[in-house]
Parts: structure tokens; C-alpha cells; sequence
């Protein structure tokens, strides 16, 4: 038998190291409307080979189920103690002020107990237990009387979860010494948040982890941590398809690197980093757009127009086109999707358009720690990334390659520039820098026409070309 159980939640087992360990008892914490009690109902529908348990002390029994219904969760095989003040276990006895400390509070934990011995469940669930502190006489005989259940509970083999309100009395930061393990769910104005901060006998992936609850639970998306992924894989360079750009590469961009492709807007940057999803699926492999953006029918004409047959890629498997509204998604949950594609899906190649786009995901956390751990973990994977930049300057002898700190994270850095040239603009390319080879120094100019891209000769007849107004020096060296 496996010294673990589920939780019920499978991004909730992964930050665990597998799940909640076996007889020991568990914290939920967090303030109103975090998501407690569905974390409890997914812990105890997740038991399949004996009983389990519900102890009630606020909600009743039947709104407890009703609930659980509209979710899809249904109660209706497991036990319910209704402890709740009119509750099913009510029997109507009305306590004065003083006897309700002494008596109440020592009856609840004893039906607690007998309704255990009873049924032998192998998991507990009790929600909440902040309302035996308000039945108790004091700090001693709260901590006291949640010590010994806890205690009694696990030792009849059951595992116990229990909900309390994130309150900063002291009678309440007891439970953090009881219990053998603490999962704090919080609200924040950037979304769901959970964190393990305890977790006896057990490793657990630290930091805070970002959850949604909607119409069928909950759902947890495990923070990404690249140092526990990796496999092998071949090193081998992957052309573009445009035998001038591989020219400035030196043969194309490496498998499982990162290539920043940097560049005002308009420059041409998305349609160049589809051209290597073109070259990919020519290949037979498989390649995922996240887009930040623009919608699918947007890319799906632009490429149409430059004979890059996108949408007829998406129709025959080689590729995924995923639209992603950044204020919609977390990182975690964009992560989480990253994954699925690259260990499920078998993508070799992937491209986030842009990182402006997925600062917006990011909002409240910081981008570079981010975007690291993402390209971290496809490079371990063996995927070649593609990065989308926008800088802000069209022209000027100011050039920056990113404003968001990120080019050390680069194998690879393809500039993108406009220039102004007899009073047409134009625009330029060249690689900045490449780890995994030489490259070429030079410019060339860069065009998108009906036919697809094209890269001309090297601009060896231009001096000043970065600063957008270059110089002439002799008749050569351009396209025509």
C-alpha cells in the first residue's frame, strides 16, 4: 500500500511529492470563499476502497450537498455528520452561556469520535473547526480537545483534513502546531493562490502555487520548477527553409535553444518566427503558437497572404495555434499548458508571441523569474524556443535589444530593424549573437512579399544602418 493518498486534485498531489501522507492530519487554511471546502470534497470522493467521512460544523448537510451537486461532485456516497447549529445532529438542547463551554464543546468532539468508531473511515473531513474554539472555555481546553481527536482520529487509520479561518488569534495558531501539515489557500487581487507551509515526513515543492475554482472544482496548476524536467536529445541545427537567413545563422538555430527575435512593431518578427514552424512541419514535427496578440483568423490571413500555408498546418496536425487573453490566464496555468503540449503532444517547437503580451499573464510576479523557469524547462526538454520581442524605438541611435531583461536567456538574438533609404523605409536583419556557433556580422535587408520572406546580400555598402539613417558608400549590396 502506498504510504500516500491523493488528494483528490492531481496539481495538488504534484506540489505534495505524490499526495497527503497516510494517518496524519492536515490544515486547510484561508479566509472566506478561497475554495476549502471543495479541496475537502475532492479529497474525500477520491476514496475508493472504504469509507469516508464529513463532519459539518457550520454548513448543513443538505446544503453541503446540494453545492457539491452543481459542481458535479456528488456526496451521495459519502457520510455526513451534520454537527451545524439546526443541523441533522441537532437534538435541540438549549445550553446557557456557561454551560456551553464546558458541556457543547466536549459533546461535539465526542460525536466526532463515536460517528469514527462507527464507520472506520479512511478519510476525514472536518469543516470548521474554528467553530469548537468558540465552544470552548479557553486556549488550554480548545487545544486540548482538538489534540486529543486529532490524535484518536489517526490512530484508528483515518487521515484527516480540516478547515479553519485564517484568523490571527492565538487559539487558532495552535492548529499550526497540531496538525502535520498546512495547506493555505489565499484571494489575492492577482488571483488564487496556494501554498504548502508545512509538511511533516514528506518533501513538497515550495512557493505559491496559483488555483482556480470553477463549475466542476477545483483546480490547481503546480509552479514550474525546469530542474526536475529534462530528457535527452539530439543536437542538431534546424534550418529556416530560406537558405540566406541560415546564412546569417550559420546554418540555422539550434535544437533545444532559445532564439529572441527582437524588433519594432510591424517589422515583420511573427511572420519570421512562422517561418521556422513552416520549415518544422515540413518536417513532419510538431509546433505550438502561443499568442498573446492576435486572434487565429488574424495570423491565419496575414500568413495566407505571403503564401505560408498556416491554417492547412493546424488542419494537418503540425501545429497548434493558441489565442491566450494574458488577464484570463496565470502563469501557472500557461506553464501547465506548455507542458501538456511538450509531454503529451510531442511538440519540438515553441513560440510565445510576445513577451509584451505574456507580461500581461504575469502581472504581479516578476517577469524575468518567469520567463527563466519556462524557457529553462523546454530547453531541458530538448524544444527549440522562439521569443517574440517589441522594443519601442522604430529608429535612433539609442537601440535596445528587450526592455524586459530577458536577452540573457538567449542562444540566439535576431534583430529586426527599419531604415529609412531614399526616402522608402526598409528593413533589415542580423543576428547579434549566437552561443552555439559563429555567425555572420553583417546586415542584410529583409523583406516579406506574396512569395514568402526574403534576405538579400549582405549591406556592405551601408554604414549607420542600426541608427535607422545610414550612409552610403558605394552602389551595392541591396536587394533590387
Amino acid at each position: 500500500m502506498s504510504t500516500k493518498l491523493s488528494s483528490g486534485i492531481s496539481g495538488l498531489d504534484e506540489i505534495l511529492d505524490g499526495g497527503l501522507p497516510r494517518n496524519r492530519s492536515f490544515l486547510v487554511s484561508g479566509g472566506a470563499g478561497v475554495g476549502k471546502t471543495i479541496l475537502g470534497t475532492h479529497f474525500l470522493l477520491e476514496e475508493t476502497d472504504g469509507e469516508s467521512l464529513f463532519v459539518t460544523l457550520g454548513e448543513t448537510a443538505s446544503q453541503l450537498r446540494e453545492n457539491a451537486d452543481k459542481l458535479g461532485l456528488s456526496l451521495d456516497n459519502v457520510d455526513i455528520l451534520d454537527l451545524s447549529p439546526g443541523g441533522a445532529e441537532d437534538d435541540g438542547a438549549i445550553y446557557s452561556l456557561l454551560e456551553s463551554w464546558d458541556v457543547e464543546g466536549t459533546a461535539i468532539h465526542d460525536q466526532i469520535v463515536d460517528r469514527v468508531r462507527e464507520l472506520n473511515p479512511a478519510r476525514i473531513f472536518i469543516d470548521s473547526i474554528s467553530h469548537m474554539r468558540l465552544l470552548s472555555s479557553d486556549a488550554f481546553q480548545y487545544r486540548k480537545q482538538i489534540m486529543s481527536m486529532l490524535r484518536k482520529l489517526t490512530a484508528d487509520g483515518a487521515t484527516v483534513l480540516f478547515t479553519a479561518e485564517q484568523e490571527k488569534s492565538t487559539e487558532d495558531a495552535v492548529l499550526n502546531f497540531l496538525s502535520d501539515g498546512i495547506i493555505e489557500l489565499q484571494l489575492t487581487e492577482h488571483g488564487r493562490l496556494c501554498q504548502i507551509k508545512k509538511l511533516r515526513g514528506s518533501g513538497f515543492i515550495e512557493g505559491c502555487h496559483f488555483y482556480s475554482v470553477h463549475d466542476t472544482g477545483l483546480t490547481l496548476f503546480p509552479r514550474l520548477s525546469p530542474g526536475e524536467h529534462g530528457r535527452s536529445f539530439a543536437l542538431e541545427s534546424i534550418s529556416s527553409g530560406v537558405p540566406e537567413l541560415d546564412e546569417l545563422t550559420h546554418g540555422g538555430i539550434e535544437r533545444g535553444t532559445v532564439t529572441l527575435v527582437s524588433g519594432p512593431t510591424g517589422v515583420g518578427k511573427t511572420t519570421l518566427a512562422a517561418q521556422y514552424m513552416k520549415e518544422a512541419a515540413s518536417r513532419g514535427e510538431y509546433s505550438v503558437m502561443y499568442s498573446f496578440d492576435e486572434s487565429a483568423s488574424t495570423f491565419f490571413r496575414r500568413c495566407a497572404e505571403i503564401s505560408l500555408p498556416a491554417q492547412q498546418m493546424v488542419e494537418t496536425g503540425n501545429l497548434k495555434f493558441e489565442a491566450i487573453e494574458p488577464l484570463h490566464y496565470n502563469p501557472d496555468q500557461l506553464a501547465n499548458m506548455v507542458r501538456h503540449d511538450v509531454e503529451e503532444k510531442g511538440a519540438r517547437l515553441v513560440l510565445l508571441d510576445s513577451l509584451s503580451g505574456y507580461r500581461q499573464s504575469v502581472r504581479g510576479a516578476d517577469l524575468q523569474e518567469r520567463v527563466h523557469a519556462l524557457c529553462r524547462y523546454l530547453v531541458n526538454m530538448g524544444v527549440t524556443v522562439l521569443l517574440i520581442n517589441e522594443t519601442y524605438s522604430i529608429t535612433g541611435a539609442e537601440m535596445r535589444v528587450t526592455e524586459n531583461g530577458v536577452s540573457y536567456l538567449a542562444d540566439t538574438i535576431i534583430l529586426l530593424r527599419y531604415l529609412e533609404l531614399s526616402g522608402e523605409i526598409r528593413k533589415t536583419i542580423g543576428v547579434l549573437k549566437k552561443r552555439t556557433s559563429d555567425f555572420e556580422k553583417t546586415l542584410r535587408e529583409f523583406r516579406i512579399s506574396a512569395d514568402g520572406i526574403k534576405v538579400g546580400e549582405p549591406l556592405t555598402s551601408l554604414r549607420g544602418i542600426l541608427t535607422g539613417m545610414p550612409e552610403m558608400l558605394e552602389d551595392r549590396g541591396s536587394l533590387t
